[in-house]
């Protein structure tokens, strides 16, 4: 097991295993427009994670990258998919789907707690403790340090064996397509977030 880290794109010789790819992102905040994306992070659940790091000024050529996230028969396995599809589709230009979201299904299926979050599902379902101190750390600054750098590798360790747990309580509370439905729904949500409608439920009756 090794954490692989690149600048502006992954190497041309770099190669993952068939499947699922685990995907999640590192920005400098929360909201698209202002705060730039700095790190994406990939798994191929094999016990490698390649963080690709883009510096200030980047132009997010990043063909190689691009060219995994896009792939139509890649599905990408994301723990809060919204957020990073869009930060992703904002300035890398593509949208990586089709995609899996750990947080929607635990959402779907953990109907008797209200703690989604990836360091709760991974303690519950997969009895393993990570530390989620480097969270709001800088990831804008000029050198990402170890301890960021295994922050951002352990957002994407875990999601491989999460949903194959998912899986399985989706399956058993008969909400496997109704989850299915709601991935293939969230790169519109992401769009709807990114054209200026990230609160307003434009479903919604009102009035």
């Amino acid at each position: 097991m090794a954490v692989h880290f690149h600048e502006e794109d992954l190497p041309a010789d770099v190669s993952f295993r068939d499947g699922p790819i685990a995907v999640d992102t590192e920005a400098m905040g929360l909201i698209w427009g202002r705060d730039r994306l700095c790190v994406v992070q990939l798994s191929d659940g094999g016990g490698d994670e390649h963080l690709v790091r883009f510096r200030r000024g980047s132009n997010y050529d990043a063909p190689n990258l691009k060219a995994l996230l896009a792939d139509p028969d890649r599905l990408k396995l994301y723990h809060f998919a919204r957020f990073d599809i869009g930060i992703m589709q904002a300035y890398l230009g593509i949208m990586a789907a089709p995609l899996y979201c750990t947080r929607t299904a635990s959402r779907l299926v953990r109907t008797y707690t209200d703690r989604h979050g990836l360091k709760d599902l991974v303690k519950e379902l997969l009895g393993q403790e990570i530390s989620k101190q480097q969270q709001t750390s800088d990831w804008g600054a000029a050198e990402l340090n170890d301890a960021q750098r295994e922050y951002a590798a352990s957002d994407v360790r875990y999601l491989h064996a999460l949903k194959e747990r998912l899986d399985e309580r989706l399956e058993r509370e008969g909400r496997t397509e109704l989850a299915r439905a709601c991935f293939d729904f969230l790169p519109t949500r992401a769009l709807l977030d990114l054209a200026g409608w990230p609160e307003q439920d434009i479903f919604a009756h009102d009035g």
